[in-house]
C-alpha cells in the first residue's frame, strides 16, 4: 500500500510539473491605424516555435516556462517588431502595433507593398518630390517603372500597358474617374498630370485583370486616394521647371489639404533641334475638402482648375540623321507661329454614410468641362541632303531635295461632362460586397480645320496637271450628346483551407450607351492564394472580358468628299472594342544578406476583338473609326524588388511582349505600342553612414515602335523608330532638418526640412524619337526625318516642408 501511494505520489507529481510545463501567449496585431493585420508571422526568438494571425489579427502560441522570451513579429510590407517578455511563467496576453515598411527618398516615403492576392498593386506615396521627373513630377512618372508599362516620352505623363493605347487606361481620383483635353497632339502641349502628388496619400495599380468595380477601359487602371490631414502641414518648391506648394490642415470635423502647381518646360525644350521661341505656360490648382456632418455622415468635395497655354515661335531647324554610311541633314528656316490653349474645370461631391462601421453607402456628383483651342500657321523651306562632311553643319552638301510646306489649323473642342451615381459596400467576417450605378451625359463639339501646303523643288505636291491640290486637309463640324449608363456588383471572399488562404474576387459589370444603342457585360474574376507550406509564396489567377468603351475620338472616322476633301463623321454603328484577359502570376519574398527582396512574375494573353486601329503621332491618337480589326497580346513581366541598398527599396522591371492586329482580314502589323521589350530601373542610394545625401536614378530601356506616315494606316506599310533608351538621375542634400539646432531658431521652429537638388536629365544624352517629319519630294518619294526628344539638361530645385 506504501509502495502504491508513493507511486501515485509521483504520478501526481510529475502530471503538475506536465501541466506547468507549457504557457499559453495571445493576442492581436494591429497596423498604426488600428486595423487587425493578418499573416504576421510571430515567432519565438531562437527557436521554431511560432505562429500566423487570422483575418481578425489574433495568434496563439504555447511555449515552455523560462525567465525570458523575445516574441518576433514580421509581416511583408511592415518593419519587424521585436517584444522581450522578462518573466514567461503564466499565460500571457499581448497586442501589438507594426507601422508600414517605408523607403525614404529623402521627401519620398513608398510604402512597401503588401501581399498581393490580386492584380492590383499598392504603393503609398507620401510626398513624391525627389525623384529626377522631366514631367515636373508626377505619379505617372513611378508607374511607368512598373513591369507591363512602357513610356517613350518623357514630356508626357501618357504611358501604354502591355501593348494598349494610351486612351485604355483608366484614372480614378477618390472614387471618380477624371478626363483630360482632348486635342493634344504633342507633349510639349500636354503640361501637368491631373493627379497632384503632394495631395495624393496612396496608390494602386493594375496592368490588366482588374475588379468589376473599376470602368470600361482595356488595359488598365491607377486608383488614387487624396489625404486627409489629421494636423497643419505643407509644403512649397522651386525649380528650372517651375513651383509648387500645397497646404492641408484639420479643424475638428473639417480637414482640407490645397495645392497649386507652376510648370514651364523651356530649359528642356531649349534642348530640342529646333531654334524657337517657347513659352508654355501650364497652371493647376486643386482642393480636397471634408466635413463630418454627423459620426455617421461625410461630405467630401473635390475641384481643379487647370489652364494650360503653348506659344511656340521657329526660326530655324537643323537635324542629322540617317546611318553612317548614308548620313542626312535637313536645314528648315521658319516663319509664323503656334498658340495653343487648353482650360479644364472639374468638381465632384460626395456624401458619405456609414451607419455601422461595416456599412458604407455613399452619392456622387461630378462635372467636368474642357475649352481647346489650337491654332498655327507656320511655313518652313527646306533643303535634305548627303552630309558627306559631318563638320559643316552650316549648309547640306549634294542636296537631294529643297522644297516648302505650309501647315495651318483652326481647331476648337468644348467638352462637357456630368455624372451622378451611388455606390455601397458591406464587410461580413469572410465578405466585402461592393456595388455601384452611374449615369453620364455628355455633350461635345468641335470644329476642326486643318490643311498642309507642299511644295517639292517648284512643283506643288500632290502634282497634277488638272489644278493646284493641298497635300493633305482635314474638315470637321460636328457634335454629340449622349447618355451612359452603367453598373457593377462584385464580392470579394475570403476563406482558408489545410492548404493556405484563398482571396476570390468576381462580379459583373454591365452598360449601355445611348449614342450608338449598345448594350455590355463585364463578367470578371480573380484568384489568389498563400500556401501554408511556404507563406512566402503568393499566387494569383485572373480572367474577364473588358470593353473599351468609345468616347468622342474613337467615333470619329475620316471619308472624302466629291473634291477629295478629308471630312471627318461620327459613326454611329462603332461597337465596344473587346478584350478578353487571362492571366496568372505569383510572387516569392525571400531574405539574402539580411535584406528583404521580392521576385513578381506575371504571364499574360489578351484576345482582341471589334478592334478601332489608330495610328500614334507624338502622343496624338488617330483612330480608323471602324471595328474592322483583331488582334492579341501575349507576354510575361517580371519585377524584381528589394534592398539593394540597406534600408532602402528599388526595383527592376522586365517585360517581354508580342502583340499584333489583322486589319480588315488583309493586313497583318503590330499593335501601335508594341515595343517587344521594355526595362525600367528605379534606385536609390545614400552615402554609408551620412542619408542627408540620397540620389535617385530613373532608367528606360524600350523597343522600337512602328509608325505610318501621317493620315496613312497600315495597308501602306509602317516605319519603326528607334529604340528609347534614357536615364534621369537626381542628387539631394538635406540642409536642415529634424534635430538640427537651426530648426529651433526664428521662422525655422516652423518647418520640417529643407532640401536642396540637382537632377540631370538624360545623363547619357541619347536622342530619341517617337515622331517624324514626313519630307515628300515630286517623285512621291517619302524621307522620314526624326524629330528628337530632349538632350541632356541641369534641373535645379528648392524643397521646404512645413
Amino acid at each position: 500500500m506504501r509502495k502504491f501511494c508513493a507511486i501515485a505520489a509521483l504520478i501526481l507529481v510529475a502530471v503538475q510539473i506536465a501541466g506547468q510545463s507549457r504557457i499559453r501567449i495571445s493576442g492581436y496585431v494591429y497596423d498604426a491605424d488600428g486595423s487587425p493585420l493578418e499573416l504576421v508571422v510571430v515567432q519565438v526568438k531562437h527557436t521554431l516555435t511560432g505562429a500566423m494571425t487570422d483575418e481578425k489579427g489574433f495568434y496563439a502560441l504555447s511555449v515552455a516556462p523560462a525567465d525570458s522570451l523575445t516574441l518576433l513579429y514580421s509581416c511583408l510590407g511592415y518593419n519587424k517588431a521585436e517584444r522581450i517578455l522578462p518573466t514567461a511563467q503564466a499565460d500571457i496576453r499581448l497586442n501589438v502595433r507594426m507601422n508600414a515598411m517605408t523607403l525614404s527618398l529623402g521627401e519620398v516615403s513608398v510604402t512597401a507593398s503588401r501581399r498581393q492576392l490580386n492584380t492590383m498593386e499598392y504603393i503609398n506615396a507620401d510626398r513624391i518630390k525627389l525623384i529626377p521627373d522631366p514631367a515636373g513630377g508626377s505619379i505617372e512618372s513611378l508607374v511607368v517603372t512598373y513591369a507591363g508599362v512602357s513610356s517613350s516620352n518623357e514630356l508626357s505623363s501618357q504611358y501604354s500597358v502591355r501593348g494598349g493605347s494610351f486612351d485604355e487606361n483608366i484614372i480614378y481620383v477618390n472614387g471618380l474617374e477624371v478626363f483630360r483635353p482632348l486635342l493634344i497632339r504633342s507633349g510639349q502641349q500636354e503640361g501637368l498630370s491631373f493627379v497632384n502628388p503632394d495631395l495624393t496619400e496612396s496608390v494602386s495599380f493594375a496592368a490588366g485583370g482588374f475588379e468589376a468595380r473599376y470602368g470600361d477601359k482595356m488595359s488598365s487602371v491607377l486608383d488614387i486616394t487624396y489625404k486627409k490631414p489629421q494636423k497643419t502641414e505643407g509644403s512649397a518648391s522651386l525649380s528650372l521647371l517651375g513651383a509648387n506648394a500645397y497646404v492641408g490642415n484639420a479643424a475638428g470635423a473639417f480637414t482640407q489639404v490645397t495645392g497649386l502647381r507652376y510648370k514651364t518646360s523651356r530649359s528642356l525644350l531649349g534642348t530640342l533641334d529646333t531654334n524657337a521661341e517657347y513659352d508654355p505656360v501650364f497652371i493647376d490648382w486643386q482642393t480636397y475638402m471634408t466635413y463630418r456632418l454627423t459620426p455617421r455622415w461625410e461630405l467630401n468635395f473635390l475641384g481643379n482648375i487647370a489652364s494650360n497655354s503653348f506659344r511656340f515661335i521657329p526660326h530655324s531647324r537643323s537635324t542629322a540623321f540617317g546611318t553612317d554610311t548614308k548620313a542626312m541633314e535637313l536645314y528648315v528656316n521658319f516663319a509664323g507661329q503656334e498658340r495653343d490653349k487648353f482650360q479644364t474645370l472639374f468638381g465632384a461631391l460626395t456624401l458619405k454614410y456609414k451607419p455601422r462601421e461595416q456599412v458604407e453607402t455613399g452619392l456622387q456628383f461630378s462635372a467636368f468641362s474642357s475649352r481647346e483651342e489650337e491654332t498655327y500657321d507656320i511655313t518652313g523651306s527646306y533643303v535634305i541632303g548627303r552630309k558627306e562632311d559631318t563638320e559643316n553643319t552650316g549648309a547640306g552638301n549634294s542636296p537631294l531635295e529643297v522644297g516648302l510646306y505650309h501647315e495651318h489649323a483652326r481647331n476648337r473642342l468644348n467638352a462637357g461632362v456630368i455624372n451622378i451615381g451611388h455606390y455601397g459596400s458591406v464587410r461580413t467576417q469572410s465578405h466585402t460586397i461592393q456595388w455601384g450605378v452611374t449615369a453620364q451625359t455628355e455633350n461635345i463639339s468641335d470644329h476642326i480645320n486643318e490643311w498642309e501646303r507642299r511644295d517639292s523643288a517648284g512643283y506643288s505636291l500632290p502634282h497634277r496637271e488638272e489644278g493646284l491640290y493641298v497635300f493633305s486637309n482635314l474638315y470637321s463640324d460636328n457634335s454629340l450628346v449622349s447618355t451612359r449608363l452603367s453598373g457593377y456588383l462584385q464580392d470579394v471572399f475570403k476563406f482558408r483551407s489545410p492548404q493556405g488562404l484563398f482571396t476570390l474576387t468576381a462580379g459583373g459589370r454591365a452598360g449601355y450607351w445611348t449614342y450608338n444603342d449598345e448594350f455590355i457585360f463585364s463578367p470578371r474574376v480573380s484568384l489568389g492564394f498563400i500556401p501554408n507550406s511556404n507563406q512566402n509564396l503568393t499566387f494569383r489567377l485572373a480572367t474577364g472580358v473588358y470593353y473599351q468603351t468609345p468616347f468622342y475620338k474613337e467615333l470619329r472616322r475620316m471619308t472624302q468628299d466629291d473634291a477629295g476633301n478629308n471630312i471627318i463623321e461620327l459613326n454611329e454603328k462603332l461597337k465596344s472594342q473587346r478584350s478578353i484577359h487571362f492571366i496568372a502570376g505569383g510572387d516569392y519574398a525571400f531574405s539574402l544578406l539580411g535584406r528583404n527582396y521580392k521576385l513578381t512574375t506575371e504571364l499574360y494573353y489578351k484576345k482582341l476583338d471589334r478592334l478601332n486601329p489608330y495610328t500614334v503621332d507624338n502622343v496624338k491618337i488617330r483612330y480608323y473609326g471602324e471595328n474592322c480589326a483583331r488582334g492579341y497580346a501575349a507576354g510575361i513581366d517580371l519585377k524584381f524588388f528589394g534592398e539593394l541598398v540597406p534600408g532602402v527599396d528599388s526595383w527592376l522591371s522586365l517585360s517581354l511582349i508580342k502583340a499584333g492586329q489583322t486589319i480588315r482580314e488583309l493586313t497583318q502589323a503590330p499593335l501601335p505600342n508594341n515595343p517587344g521589350y521594355n526595362l525600367s530601373l528605379f534606385f536609390q542610394d545614400y552615402f554609408p553612414g551620412y542619408d542627408r545625401i540620397k540620389l535617385n536614378l530613373r532608367g528606360i530601356l524600350s523597343g522600337r515602335l512602328p509608325v505610318t506616315a501621317p493620315y496613312q494606316g497600315y495597308e501602306k506599310g509602317y516605319y519603326q523608330t528607334s529604340p528609347f533608351r534614357r536615364v534621369d538621375v537626381g542628387m539631394s542634400y538635406q540642409l536642415a532638418g529634424g534635430t538640427d539646432a537651426l530648426m529651433d531658431r526664428g521662422v525655422f521652429r516652423h518647418l520640417k526640412n529643407i532640401w536642396i537638388g540637382a537632377d540631370l536629365f538624360n545623363l547619357f544624352d541619347i536622342l530619341n524619337t517617337n515622331s517624324y517629319l514626313w519630307i515628300t519630294d515630286v517623285h512621291d518619294r517619302q524621307y522620314p526625318v526624326p524629330n528628337y526628344l530632349t538632350g541632356r539638361r541641369l534641373n535645379l530645385r528648392l524643397i521646404v516642408d512645413f
